[in-house]
């Protein structure tokens, strides 16, 4: 059955805590020009992937129009589909696209999301409590990067990276190190075990988090791989200088630092606790969590 538009862009006004919807106006007037197209604007949290759905049995491209957490509803809704995946990056961070290399001026990646070269990328699958199974396209944090992407959503007046820094430092206040019990599957299919507490802990796709935190500085997101990245239990006061070595990914060649990239990572928390994926919150997660790359599962414009 032939679709009936090649383009579909979804549209979240409230990305950006709400300053997204400033652009409207110049989206609606962009997407009038380009030939068989529809335009879809968001009305409530989880309303991208529900139109995503339905758009994709319409459309050849859905393009997500808003930040990682738009792109997140519509990956999730679309994974494994024989879609295309484009992105107007309109949100706090646009950490995804950093990674795949288009730039960040807006009116110039509408044209971009369009006209660039189709390429497959990798994604990762996450399955929690027990049965529920999601994808990221960009990053996963449970414990520190978890709370802090809590704090993020509940904290509006605050933009980008400025928000993420203000968020960790509350964080920072009453946290302690979380026990975790870690199994990784490294490439060579042999599996490194950790039992011990963990300051941070992070599965990334993409290179960035939190607009500028180079969390995985060597992460590929078509290699058919994750990369994972710990920091061990340290003292709190420590941190800030670690804050530093994020900022320019060189915390990788830190000794209490494990950097790696893995098939497959399974984690035991012992006690509820936040997670983020793409900086989407999921909170009081407890028990077992199971992390899969999942190589080439989407097709993005880069």
């Amino acid at each position: 059955m032939p679709k009936s538009s090649r383009y579909t862009f979804i549209f979240n006004p409230a990305a950006d805590k709400g300053r997204a919807a400033r652009k409207a106006s110049w989206l609606r007037h962009s997407i009038a020009g380009i030939d068989d197209s529809a335009l879809l604007t968001t009305g409530y949290a989880g309303h991208a992937g529900e139109l995503a759905r339905v758009a994709a049995l319409e459309s050849d491209c859905l393009v997500a129009c808003g930040g990682d957490g738009t792109l997140h509803e519509v990956v999730n809704a679309v994974a494994g589909r024989d879609i295309v995946v484009g992105v107007v990056p309109i949100g706090s961070a646009n950490d995804f696209v950093k990674t795949i290399g288009r730039p960040g001026n807006v009116h110039e990646s509408l044209t971009d999301c369009l006209g660039g070269a189709q390429r497959k990328v990798d994604l990762g699958s996450v399955v929690f409590n027990h049965d529920q199974r999601r994808f990221f396209v960009n990053s996963l944090g449970v414990g520190l990067t978890g709370r802090i992407a809590g704090k993020v959503k509940r904290h509006a007046w605050l933009k980008g990276e400025l928000g993420y820094v203000h968020a960790l430092l509350s964080v920072l206040v009453g946290y302690t190190p979380l026990k975790m019990h870690i199994k990784i599957t490294v490439p060579d299919g042999s599996v490194v075990e950790m039992h011990e507490p963990v300051f941070a802990f992070s599965v990334s796709n993409g290179k960035v988090e939190g607009s500028r935190f180079q969390i995985a500085p060597e992460a590929d997101p078509a290699d058919g791989f994750l990369d994972v990245c710990i920091l061990k239990s340290i003292p709190k006061l420590m941190f800030f200088r670690y804050v530093l070595k994020y900022l320019r990914g060189s915390q990788i060649l830190d000794p209490r630092v494990v950097y790696c990239k893995a098939s497959e990572v399974e984690v035991f928390v012992p006690v509820s606790e936040f997670m983020h994926m793409d900086g989407e919150v999921f909170e009081s997660l407890p028990g077992s969590i199971r992390i899969t790359a999942v190589p080439g599962a989407l097709t993005v414009i880069s």
